[in-house]
Protein backbone atom coordinates (compact mmCIF):
# COMPACT_ATOMS: atom_id res chain seq x y z
CA UNK A 1 0.00 0.00 0.00
CA UNK A 2 2.79 2.71 0.92
CA UNK A 3 4.24 1.53 -2.02
CA UNK A 4 1.95 2.24 -4.85
CA UNK A 5 0.26 5.19 -2.54
CA UNK A 6 4.18 7.26 -3.16
CA UNK A 7 3.91 5.89 -6.84
CA UNK A 8 0.23 7.49 -7.46
CA UNK A 9 1.67 10.71 -5.29
CA UNK A 10 4.64 10.86 -7.68
CA UNK A 11 2.75 10.13 -10.36
CA UNK A 12 0.16 13.32 -9.52
CA UNK A 13 3.24 15.51 -8.64
CA UNK A 14 4.44 14.96 -11.92
CA UNK A 15 1.43 15.90 -13.69
CA UNK A 16 0.90 19.34 -11.73
CA UNK A 17 1.78 21.56 -14.36
CA UNK A 18 0.16 19.78 -17.17
CA UNK A 19 -3.12 19.25 -14.56
CA UNK A 20 -3.00 23.46 -14.01
CA UNK A 21 -2.87 23.97 -18.02
CA UNK A 22 -5.64 21.33 -18.53
CA UNK A 23 -7.71 23.29 -15.94
CA UNK A 24 -6.68 27.14 -17.97
CA UNK A 25 -7.79 25.77 -21.04
CA UNK A 26 -10.99 24.48 -20.16
CA UNK A 27 -12.18 27.74 -18.05
CA UNK A 28 -11.12 29.42 -21.17
CA UNK A 29 -14.12 28.14 -23.45
CA UNK A 30 -16.77 29.48 -22.59
CA UNK A 31 -19.72 26.59 -22.14
CA UNK A 32 -22.76 28.77 -20.83
CA UNK A 33 -26.28 27.49 -21.32
CA UNK A 34 -25.58 24.04 -21.99
CA UNK A 35 -23.23 24.99 -24.81
CA UNK A 36 -20.40 22.60 -24.07
CA UNK A 37 -19.71 21.63 -27.66
CA UNK A 38 -16.19 23.43 -27.31
CA UNK A 39 -15.16 22.56 -24.39
CA UNK A 40 -16.27 19.18 -24.89
CA UNK A 41 -14.10 18.60 -27.77
CA UNK A 42 -10.87 19.95 -25.56
CA UNK A 43 -11.68 17.44 -23.17
CA UNK A 44 -11.58 15.08 -25.49
CA UNK A 45 -8.33 16.01 -26.98
CA UNK A 46 -7.04 15.29 -23.22
CA UNK A 47 -8.18 12.06 -23.10
CA UNK A 48 -7.19 10.83 -26.22
CA UNK A 49 -3.75 11.94 -25.36
CA UNK A 50 -3.92 10.22 -22.15
CA UNK A 51 -4.84 6.83 -24.53
CA UNK A 52 -8.49 6.12 -23.03
CA UNK A 53 -10.12 3.43 -25.06
CA UNK A 54 -12.99 5.47 -25.79
CA UNK A 55 -13.91 9.07 -26.28
CA UNK A 56 -16.91 10.45 -28.00
CA UNK A 57 -19.94 12.46 -27.52
CA UNK A 58 -24.13 10.83 -26.61
CA UNK A 59 -26.68 11.99 -28.86
CA UNK A 60 -27.00 14.97 -26.36
CA UNK A 61 -23.86 16.16 -26.40
CA UNK A 62 -22.20 15.24 -23.29
CA UNK A 63 -18.62 13.66 -23.82
CA UNK A 64 -17.50 10.18 -22.57
CA UNK A 65 -14.57 8.73 -22.09
CA UNK A 66 -14.08 4.91 -21.37
CA UNK A 67 -10.97 2.93 -19.63
CA UNK A 68 -11.43 -0.57 -19.12
CA UNK A 69 -13.92 -3.06 -19.90
CA UNK A 70 -14.83 -4.79 -16.65
CA UNK A 71 -17.95 -5.87 -14.73
CA UNK A 72 -17.87 -3.02 -11.94
CA UNK A 73 -18.80 0.07 -13.47
CA UNK A 74 -17.70 3.57 -12.06
CA UNK A 75 -18.82 6.96 -13.35
CA UNK A 76 -16.96 10.14 -12.51
CA UNK A 77 -19.38 12.53 -13.13
CA UNK A 78 -18.54 16.57 -14.01
CA UNK A 79 -20.51 18.92 -15.59
CA UNK A 80 -18.76 21.03 -17.42
CA UNK A 81 -21.39 23.71 -18.09
CA UNK A 82 -21.28 27.09 -16.07
CA UNK A 83 -24.18 29.59 -15.35
CA UNK A 84 -23.67 33.00 -17.37
CA UNK A 85 -21.44 35.80 -15.59
CA UNK A 86 -24.27 38.28 -15.39
CA UNK A 87 -22.59 42.07 -16.05
CA UNK A 88 -19.16 41.80 -17.34
CA UNK A 89 -19.25 44.91 -14.80
CA UNK A 90 -19.08 43.19 -12.25
CA UNK A 91 -15.53 41.26 -12.35
CA UNK A 92 -12.51 42.82 -11.86
CA UNK A 93 -10.99 40.41 -14.35
CA UNK A 94 -11.37 38.72 -17.12
CA UNK A 95 -13.94 35.55 -16.06
CA UNK A 96 -12.60 33.20 -18.48
CA UNK A 97 -9.19 34.25 -18.69
CA UNK A 98 -9.40 34.66 -14.49
CA UNK A 99 -6.49 34.72 -12.33
CA UNK A 100 -4.43 33.33 -9.83
CA UNK A 101 -3.67 34.89 -6.46
CA UNK A 102 -2.22 33.28 -3.57
CA UNK A 103 -2.86 29.85 -4.71
CA UNK A 104 -6.39 30.11 -5.47
CA UNK A 105 -7.88 30.66 -9.70
CA UNK A 106 -10.61 32.76 -9.50
CA UNK A 107 -12.83 32.34 -12.49
CA UNK A 108 -16.25 31.52 -13.91
CA UNK A 109 -16.73 27.65 -13.47
CA UNK A 110 -13.21 27.41 -11.33
CA UNK A 111 -15.74 26.00 -8.67
CA UNK A 112 -18.50 25.31 -10.32
CA UNK A 113 -17.46 22.63 -11.66
CA UNK A 114 -14.72 22.82 -14.26
CA UNK A 115 -11.98 22.14 -11.01
CA UNK A 116 -12.91 18.50 -10.93
CA UNK A 117 -12.74 17.62 -14.34
CA UNK A 118 -8.56 17.40 -14.49
CA UNK A 119 -8.31 15.16 -11.89
CA UNK A 120 -10.86 12.97 -12.98
CA UNK A 121 -9.47 12.44 -15.94
CA UNK A 122 -5.74 12.62 -15.01
CA UNK A 123 -6.71 10.44 -12.21
CA UNK A 124 -8.50 7.59 -14.03
CA UNK A 125 -5.31 7.42 -16.36
CA UNK A 126 -3.03 7.24 -13.69
CA UNK A 127 -4.87 3.66 -11.96
CA UNK A 128 -5.41 2.16 -15.08
CA UNK A 129 -1.48 2.49 -15.40
CA UNK A 130 -0.80 1.35 -11.90
CA UNK A 131 -3.21 -1.63 -12.71
CA UNK A 132 -5.82 0.18 -10.04
CA UNK A 133 -8.40 -0.10 -12.20
CA UNK A 134 -8.37 -3.78 -13.39
CA UNK A 135 -11.83 -5.66 -13.63
CA UNK A 136 -13.32 -2.05 -13.60
CA UNK A 137 -15.13 -0.17 -16.57
CA UNK A 138 -14.70 3.42 -15.51
CA UNK A 139 -16.26 6.58 -17.45
CA UNK A 140 -15.41 9.93 -17.18
CA UNK A 141 -19.15 11.68 -17.95
CA UNK A 142 -18.65 15.38 -18.99
CA UNK A 143 -21.87 16.57 -19.11
CA UNK A 144 -24.56 19.93 -18.95
CA UNK A 145 -25.95 20.08 -15.18
CA UNK A 146 -26.71 23.58 -14.99
CA UNK A 147 -29.35 23.15 -17.86
CA UNK A 148 -31.72 21.17 -16.30
CA UNK A 149 -29.91 19.01 -13.08
CA UNK A 150 -30.01 15.31 -12.97
CA UNK A 151 -31.19 15.12 -16.96
CA UNK A 152 -27.71 14.35 -18.52
CA UNK A 153 -27.12 11.28 -16.30
CA UNK A 154 -30.63 10.06 -16.66
CA UNK A 155 -30.09 10.41 -20.74
CA UNK A 156 -26.57 8.04 -19.95
CA UNK A 157 -28.70 5.34 -18.27
CA UNK A 158 -31.54 5.07 -20.04
CA UNK A 159 -30.96 5.57 -23.55
CA UNK A 160 -27.33 6.57 -24.78
CA UNK A 161 -25.16 3.93 -24.08
CA UNK A 162 -27.84 2.28 -21.41
CA UNK A 163 -24.89 1.33 -19.02
CA UNK A 164 -26.09 1.55 -15.40
CA UNK A 165 -22.95 2.35 -12.99
CA UNK A 166 -22.27 0.71 -9.95
CA UNK A 167 -20.64 3.91 -8.22
CA UNK A 168 -21.31 7.17 -8.87
CA UNK A 169 -18.37 10.23 -7.72
CA UNK A 170 -19.82 13.47 -8.39
CA UNK A 171 -17.38 16.39 -8.35
CA UNK A 172 -19.13 19.22 -7.57
CA UNK A 173 -17.57 21.33 -5.07
CA UNK A 174 -16.89 19.77 -1.20
CA UNK A 175 -13.64 21.94 -0.30
CA UNK A 176 -12.17 18.11 -0.64
CA UNK A 177 -14.80 16.58 1.71
CA UNK A 178 -17.07 13.65 0.98
CA UNK A 179 -20.61 14.54 0.92
CA UNK A 180 -23.27 12.05 0.61
CA UNK A 181 -26.71 13.32 -0.26
CA UNK A 182 -28.91 16.92 -0.87
CA UNK A 183 -31.93 18.28 -0.24
CA UNK A 184 -34.63 17.27 -3.66
CA UNK A 185 -36.89 19.56 -4.92
CA UNK A 186 -40.27 20.23 -7.18
CA UNK A 187 -40.85 23.18 -9.40
CA UNK A 188 -44.30 24.10 -9.55
CA UNK A 189 -46.38 26.59 -11.07
CA UNK A 190 -49.17 28.45 -9.98
CA UNK A 191 -52.08 29.62 -12.58
CA UNK A 192 -54.85 32.25 -12.17
CA UNK A 193 -57.19 32.99 -14.52
CA UNK A 194 -58.78 35.97 -14.82
CA UNK A 195 -61.18 38.49 -16.48
CA UNK A 196 -60.08 41.29 -18.75
CA UNK A 197 -61.40 45.12 -18.93
CA UNK A 198 -60.32 48.62 -19.23
CA UNK A 199 -58.54 50.13 -16.17
CA UNK A 200 -61.32 52.61 -16.45
CA UNK A 201 -63.98 50.35 -15.73
CA UNK A 202 -61.83 47.58 -13.31
CA UNK A 203 -65.15 46.57 -11.62
CA UNK A 204 -66.09 44.75 -14.50
CA UNK A 205 -62.75 42.53 -15.20
CA UNK A 206 -61.57 39.87 -12.80
CA UNK A 207 -57.62 40.49 -11.88
CA UNK A 208 -55.85 37.42 -11.93
CA UNK A 209 -53.30 39.04 -9.99
CA UNK A 210 -55.32 39.85 -6.69
CA UNK A 211 -56.48 35.78 -6.89
CA UNK A 212 -52.83 34.45 -6.43
CA UNK A 213 -52.25 37.07 -3.91
CA UNK A 214 -53.06 34.83 -0.52
CA UNK A 215 -50.84 31.83 -2.36
CA UNK A 216 -48.28 34.08 -2.40
CA UNK A 217 -48.91 35.25 1.05
CA UNK A 218 -49.43 31.25 2.00
CA UNK A 219 -46.37 30.26 0.66
CA UNK A 220 -44.13 33.22 2.40
CA UNK A 221 -45.68 31.72 5.69
CA UNK A 222 -45.31 28.01 4.88
CA UNK A 223 -42.01 28.31 4.76
CA UNK A 224 -41.11 28.67 8.45
CA UNK A 225 -43.54 25.59 8.93
CA UNK A 226 -41.66 22.72 6.63
CA UNK A 227 -40.55 19.71 7.45
CA UNK A 228 -36.89 19.04 9.28
CA UNK A 229 -33.86 16.39 9.16
CA UNK A 230 -31.76 16.08 11.30
CA UNK A 231 -28.35 15.76 8.81
CA UNK A 232 -30.31 17.34 5.45
CA UNK A 233 -32.12 20.12 7.33
CA UNK A 234 -35.05 21.73 6.51
CA UNK A 235 -37.64 21.88 3.63
CA UNK A 236 -38.17 25.84 1.99
CA UNK A 237 -40.57 27.01 -0.34
CA UNK A 238 -39.83 29.94 -2.31
CA UNK A 239 -41.97 31.69 -4.89
CA UNK A 240 -38.65 32.49 -7.57
CA UNK A 241 -41.21 34.08 -10.78
CA UNK A 242 -44.12 35.91 -11.78
CA UNK A 243 -45.84 36.54 -15.31
CA UNK A 244 -49.04 38.64 -16.19
CA UNK A 245 -50.52 38.42 -19.32
CA UNK A 246 -52.70 41.56 -20.21
CA UNK A 247 -54.11 43.34 -23.16
CA UNK A 248 -52.27 46.70 -21.86
CA UNK A 249 -50.62 47.83 -19.07
CA UNK A 250 -54.60 49.66 -18.93
CA UNK A 251 -55.84 46.75 -18.64
CA UNK A 252 -57.64 44.19 -15.88
CA UNK A 253 -54.51 41.24 -16.50
CA UNK A 254 -56.88 38.41 -16.91
CA UNK A 255 -53.59 35.59 -16.27
CA UNK A 256 -51.14 35.54 -13.74
CA UNK A 257 -48.48 32.78 -13.32
CA UNK A 258 -45.84 32.03 -10.37
CA UNK A 259 -42.96 29.55 -10.47
CA UNK A 260 -42.47 27.85 -7.35
CA UNK A 261 -39.24 25.74 -6.18
CA UNK A 262 -40.15 23.67 -3.39
CA UNK A 263 -37.02 22.36 -1.33
CA UNK A 264 -37.36 18.60 -0.46
CA UNK A 265 -35.96 16.85 2.74
CA UNK A 266 -35.92 13.38 3.50
CA UNK A 267 -39.59 12.43 4.60
CA UNK A 268 -41.10 14.66 1.94
CA UNK A 269 -42.95 13.37 -1.24
CA UNK A 270 -44.29 14.50 -4.36
CA UNK A 271 -47.67 14.15 -4.01
CA UNK A 272 -47.81 15.87 -0.30
CA UNK A 273 -46.02 19.04 -1.52
CA UNK A 274 -48.24 19.57 -3.99
CA UNK A 275 -51.78 19.44 -1.63
CA UNK A 276 -49.82 21.91 0.61
CA UNK A 277 -49.85 24.46 -2.21
CA UNK A 278 -53.23 23.33 -3.70
CA UNK A 279 -54.22 24.13 -0.22
CA UNK A 280 -53.38 27.45 -0.25
CA UNK A 281 -55.97 28.20 -2.68
CA UNK A 282 -58.96 30.21 -1.82
CA UNK A 283 -62.49 28.33 -2.10
CA UNK A 284 -63.91 31.28 -3.49
CA UNK A 285 -61.24 31.45 -6.59
CA UNK A 286 -60.86 27.34 -6.72
CA UNK A 287 -62.52 27.58 -10.20
CA UNK A 288 -59.82 29.61 -11.41
CA UNK A 289 -56.56 29.07 -9.87
CA UNK A 290 -54.91 25.39 -10.41
CA UNK A 291 -51.23 24.18 -9.66
CA UNK A 292 -49.31 22.01 -12.11
CA UNK A 293 -45.84 20.16 -12.08
CA UNK A 294 -43.43 21.58 -14.67
CA UNK A 295 -41.80 19.39 -17.28
CA UNK A 296 -38.81 19.85 -19.01
CA UNK A 297 -38.62 19.20 -22.62
CA UNK A 298 -36.24 22.08 -24.21
CA UNK A 299 -33.72 20.51 -27.04
CA UNK A 300 -30.04 20.53 -26.22
CA UNK A 301 -27.27 22.16 -28.10
CA UNK A 302 -27.38 19.16 -30.23
CA UNK A 303 -31.33 18.78 -30.86
CA UNK A 304 -31.69 16.23 -29.05
CA UNK A 305 -34.59 16.47 -26.74
CA UNK A 306 -35.29 14.02 -23.32
CA UNK A 307 -38.06 14.69 -21.39
CA UNK A 308 -38.36 15.07 -17.47
CA UNK A 309 -40.71 16.15 -15.23
CA UNK A 310 -38.65 19.11 -13.29
CA UNK A 311 -38.85 16.62 -9.99
CA UNK A 312 -35.77 16.25 -8.27
CA UNK A 313 -35.79 13.65 -5.20
CA UNK A 314 -34.25 13.87 -2.19
CA UNK A 315 -30.83 11.63 -1.53
CA UNK A 316 -29.11 10.11 1.48
CA UNK A 317 -26.36 8.07 1.37
CA UNK A 318 -25.75 5.72 5.05
CA UNK A 319 -22.22 6.44 6.29
CA UNK A 320 -21.87 3.23 6.29
CA UNK A 321 -22.30 2.49 3.12
CA UNK A 322 -19.14 0.82 1.75
CA UNK A 323 -19.11 4.04 -0.93
CA UNK A 324 -18.63 6.65 1.99
CA UNK A 325 -15.98 4.43 3.93
CA UNK A 326 -13.81 4.12 0.71
CA UNK A 327 -14.70 7.65 0.20
CA UNK A 328 -13.33 8.60 3.63
CA UNK A 329 -10.17 5.94 4.05
CA UNK A 330 -9.08 7.79 0.36
CA UNK A 331 -9.25 11.04 1.83
CA UNK A 332 -6.99 10.21 4.39
CA UNK A 333 -4.24 8.16 2.42
CA UNK A 334 -3.76 11.39 0.46
CA UNK A 335 -3.04 13.47 3.73
CA UNK A 336 -6.32 15.30 4.25
CA UNK A 337 -7.75 15.42 7.83
CA UNK A 338 -9.77 13.20 9.18
CA UNK A 339 -13.32 15.05 9.04
CA UNK A 340 -17.38 13.66 9.10
CA UNK A 341 -19.20 13.62 5.98
CA UNK A 342 -21.09 16.29 4.59
CA UNK A 343 -24.32 17.49 2.34
CA UNK A 344 -24.48 20.21 -0.59
CA UNK A 345 -26.63 22.99 -0.02
CA UNK A 346 -27.34 23.19 -3.79
CA UNK A 347 -28.24 20.54 -6.28
CA UNK A 348 -26.67 17.96 -8.27
CA UNK A 349 -26.56 15.19 -10.55
CA UNK A 350 -27.22 13.07 -7.25
CA UNK A 351 -30.78 14.06 -7.52
CA UNK A 352 -31.10 11.43 -10.41
CA UNK A 353 -27.92 8.64 -10.06
CA UNK A 354 -28.64 8.13 -5.88
CA UNK A 355 -32.59 10.17 -5.61
CA UNK A 356 -34.39 8.29 -8.89
CA UNK A 357 -31.96 5.15 -9.92
CA UNK A 358 -31.29 4.17 -6.52
CA UNK A 359 -27.15 3.95 -7.89
CA UNK A 360 -24.39 4.63 -4.67
CA UNK A 361 -23.17 8.03 -4.98
CA UNK A 362 -21.04 10.33 -3.39
CA UNK A 363 -19.73 13.43 -4.18
CA UNK A 364 -16.14 14.63 -3.73
CA UNK A 365 -14.66 17.90 -5.80
CA UNK A 366 -12.13 21.16 -4.87
CA UNK A 367 -13.31 24.08 -4.23
CA UNK A 368 -15.88 25.35 -2.27
CA UNK A 369 -19.85 25.61 -2.94
CA UNK A 370 -20.50 28.91 -1.56
CA UNK A 371 -18.43 30.47 -4.21
CA UNK A 372 -20.18 29.09 -7.01
CA UNK A 373 -22.45 31.19 -9.46
CA UNK A 374 -21.02 34.58 -7.95
CA UNK A 375 -17.96 36.80 -9.15
CA UNK A 376 -15.58 34.72 -6.39
CA UNK A 377 -15.96 31.74 -8.49
CA UNK A 378 -12.41 30.04 -7.58
CA UNK A 379 -10.81 26.73 -6.28
CA UNK A 380 -7.40 26.36 -4.71
CA UNK A 381 -5.09 24.87 -7.21
CA UNK A 382 -3.30 22.42 -4.67
CA UNK A 383 -6.84 20.82 -4.12
CA UNK A 384 -7.21 20.67 -7.65
CA UNK A 385 -4.09 18.40 -8.02
CA UNK A 386 -4.66 16.48 -4.76
CA UNK A 387 -8.23 15.69 -5.95
CA UNK A 388 -6.29 13.70 -8.69
CA UNK A 389 -5.19 11.30 -6.12
CA UNK A 390 -8.49 10.71 -4.61
CA UNK A 391 -9.93 9.70 -8.05
CA UNK A 392 -6.92 7.62 -8.82
CA UNK A 393 -7.80 5.94 -5.45
CA UNK A 394 -10.84 5.05 -4.76
CA UNK A 395 -11.78 3.04 -8.06
CA UNK A 396 -9.22 0.32 -6.45
CA UNK A 397 -11.07 0.23 -3.38
CA UNK A 398 -14.61 -0.34 -4.85
CA UNK A 399 -12.49 -2.73 -7.28
CA UNK A 400 -11.13 -4.85 -4.66
CA UNK A 401 -7.70 -4.21 -6.27
CA UNK A 402 -6.35 -2.33 -3.17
Amino acid sequence: MDAMLNNIMNQVDGKHEDIVKFLRDIIRIPSMDGKIGDVGERCAVEMKSLNFDEVRFDKMGNILGRIGNGDTHIVFDSHIDTVGIGSEDSWEWDPFEGKIEDGVLFARGACDEKGSTPGMIYGMAIARDLGILDGITAWYFGNMEEWCDGIAPNAFVEDDPGIKPDFVIIGEPTDMKVYRGQKGRLEMEVVSKGRSAHAASNFLGDNAIYNILPIIRGIEMMDEELGDHEFLGNGRITVTDMNVKTASINAVPDEAVITIDRRMTIGEDRKTVLEQVRKLIPSEVSDRVTVREMYYDEPSYTGYVFAVDKYFPAWLMDDTHELCLAGQKVRELIGLPVCETGKWDFSTNGIYWAGKAGIPSIGFGPGDEVTAHTVDDSVRINDVVQATGFYALIGGFLGNNI
